[in-house]
């Protein structure tokens, strides 16, 4: 089983400021990594570097064995990405934005064609692929928006924030058919997450970014082991503190937090 992203001493600088501070880590060909931190950590830095939006300042990276700052295109073909904000064209149909991410792929008319429609209907939206994507619900977008990633046949999927704001059902609707892809086609993927629950319960291993360094790595069992906590949120907090990060919260992380501080209130 090779190294499908392989991470070596990587730094990230802006002027005199460390967003990323000698972060080390691999994933393997068909496991799933979660990349876990407080805002302001350094995962999307992280994550812009492994895609080719940033150069790196120090450090190498490996992405299906191409270095992201000198072979751009072959690895922008080796993944597909789900953004934390929304990237579909609501004007359009599911089906016409599936067409134009293909084309931008260069993935031939006939193969495009079968591709769209066995992953529309993989992703359950079959019988809605020629509706307009503004009529469709949070869930269903998401959904698109991860078969979209797949259109290309990437070997790499990163996933950043890909379940926020959906119902509980659609969360596991979404991670049973990621991991069935990685189980079953050997897609790697790299996802960050603030729902610790569903990094516990999917992810083979995890690191944990706080400040730009790598505090701790390891599988979900073994991070509480180290940290004697019952779950895996409680690990998380036990690593990286307990102050909220107010001014690099996002207005979702907000809302969470308010409502731990009641659900402690009521308790």
């Amino acid at each position: 089983m090779g190294e499908m992203i392989a991470v070596r001493d990587l730094v990230k600088n802006y002027g005199n400021f460390c967003a990323v501070n000698h972060v080390s880590f691999t994933v393997p060909e068909g496991k799933i990594f979660g990349f876990l931190g407080p805002n302001g950590a350094g995962k999307t830095t992280t994550i812009k570097m492994l895609t080719t939006v940033l150069d790196p300042t120090h450090g190498s990276i490996r992405v299906n064995g191409h270095d992201p700052t000198r072979e751009q295109k072959q690895v922008r073909r080796s993944f597909g990405i789900v953004f934390q904000d929304p990237s579909l064209d609501d004007e359009l149909t599911a089906y016409e934005n599936m067409d134009l991410h293909g084309i931008l792929y260069g993935v031939p008319h006939g193969e495009r064609v079968k591709r769209i429609h066995m992953l529309v209907d993989f992703v359950g939206l079959g019988d809605r692929e020629n509706d307009l994507v503004k009529t469709y619900s949070g869930g269903m977008k998401r959904r698109l928006e991860v078969a979209r990633a797949l259109l290309h046949n990437p070997r790499i999927l990163f996933l950043d924030e890909p379940t926020i704001g959906l119902d509980p059902q659609t969360r596991n609707h979404i991670w049973g058919y990621i991991q069935q892809l990685s189980k079953e086609e050997g897609v790697t993927v790299l996802f960050t997450t603030h729902y610790m629950d569903e990094a516990d319960r999917v992810a083979d291993e995890v690191a944990v970014i706080d400040h730009g360094k790598i505090v701790a790595q390891g599988t979900p069992g073994e991070l509480k082991e180290k940290t004697k906590s019952a779950t895996l949120e409680d690990a998380f907090i036990a690593l990286t503190g307990h102050a909220i990060r107010e001014e690099e919260a996002n207005a979702t992380d907000r809302m969470r937090m308010m409502g731990r501080v009641w659900g402690r209130g009521r308790r």
